[in-house]
């Protein structure tokens, strides 16, 4: 049986599984000192050679699409940062071994591409705070055409649903989500919680109170008949905690301190598709799409709204009857 963009979900599932081991060899190095200083550049080093690593992949695989990501190489052709771009050409070499400086450059650089028709969109280390704490990232990449979700690839080298600690999610649109093992394994159809069980539910937010508006979050989870204490976690691991049913409501709300904020396509593009194929819904809060053809940032999108589908209008019903945002 033929099987839409079965090339592309191969190629994003072995290029995020290559960047999650990177990213895990890099964290696993760290000394406690370095955390206690706030020294960021154990992440910078993960962030630029998982780009490097997958966009490496997706230009090989996939030539004519762009890539739109979050990271350029201004900075890491300085002088002053060439120790740094060792460090990176290293972990990239773990990978692919004999890559050089230039190309690992090259490959950070074939990430600034444009929203097209078809594009890719990557996150190479989503939750760099969560990263440094030995807490929840994730690597996400995701396939639009004509605006549309295609594929999307979440790995979750911290998550565990009770199948071993670090997983991988991945969602093809019409085709369903599974969730496997990113050291391998059989993958398992995901599906969102029921509209029953309410006792059970949780809402999921950020870790960090500036990412969102967290008083006006606990007060919609409330009026929606959420009375559990949110789960926090940093990442598109929240999303994957909706699709596996851990969650039925995540809220990212503009934050009071910056209410202009456009939210970035690849800090969600991944995490929706793998909510919307697992029976889930994905809006921002005035039940509008989240528009992924025009623009880096979302341009006439506010906040994010992310249910098991059961619940949505009544979330969004809530929202209305709350303060204007």
């Amino acid at each position: 049986m033929f099987m839409a963009y079965d090339l592309e979900k191969q190629v994003a599932i072995a290029a995020v599984t290559q960047a999650a081991q990177l990213c895990e060899a890099v964290r696993q190095g760290l000394v406690p000192a370095a955390i206690e200083k706030n020294d960021k550049s154990p992440v910078t080093i993960a962030d630029y050679g998982a780009q490097a690593v997958i966009c490496r992949a997706l230009a090989a695989a996939f030539p004519a699409d762009p890539v739109v990501g979050e990271e350029d190489t201004q900075d890491l052709r300085q002088p002053a940062m060439a120790p740094v771009l060792s460090q990176v050409t290293q972990q990239v070499q773990g990978v692919q071994p004999g890559a050089t400086d230039s190309e690992v450059l090259s490959w950070i650089d074939h990430g600034n591409g444009d929203v097209a028709r078809r594009y890719w969109t990557l996150d190479p280390i989503d939750g760099t705070k969560g990263f440094l704490r030995g807490d929840q990232y994730a690597i996400a990449l995701a396939l639009v055409e004509d605006s549309d979700l295609k594929v999307g690839v979440l790995g979750c080298p911290f998550l565990s649903f009770g199948q071993g600690t670090g997983l991988l999610l991945v969602a093809v649109r019409g085709e369903g989500t599974v969730i496997m093992p990113l050291a391998g394994g059989e993958p398992q159809p995901l599906q969102v919680a029921s509209a029953d069980h309410t006792a059970h539910w949780r809402f999921v937010e950020s870790v960090e109170s500036g990412h969102g508006n967290q008083d006006q979050q606990s007060a919609i989870a409330q009026a929606v008949g959420i009375t559990a204490p949110s789960m926090r976690m940093d990442s598109q691991a929240k999303y994957a905690a909706v699709a596996a049913g851990q969650a039925v409501l995540y809220l990212r709300l503009p934050s009071p301190k910056s209410p202009d904020y456009r939210e970035k396509i690849w800090d969600h593009a991944a995490g929706v598709l793998v909510v919307q194929e697992a029976g889930g819904k994905v809006t921002d809060m005035h039940g509008k799409p989240l528009d992924f053809g025009t623009a880096a940032r979302f341009p006439n999108n506010r906040g994010v709204v992310v249910s098991n589908g059961a619940i949505h209008e009544t979330v969004l019903a809530a929202l209305k009857q709350g303060q204007p945002v």
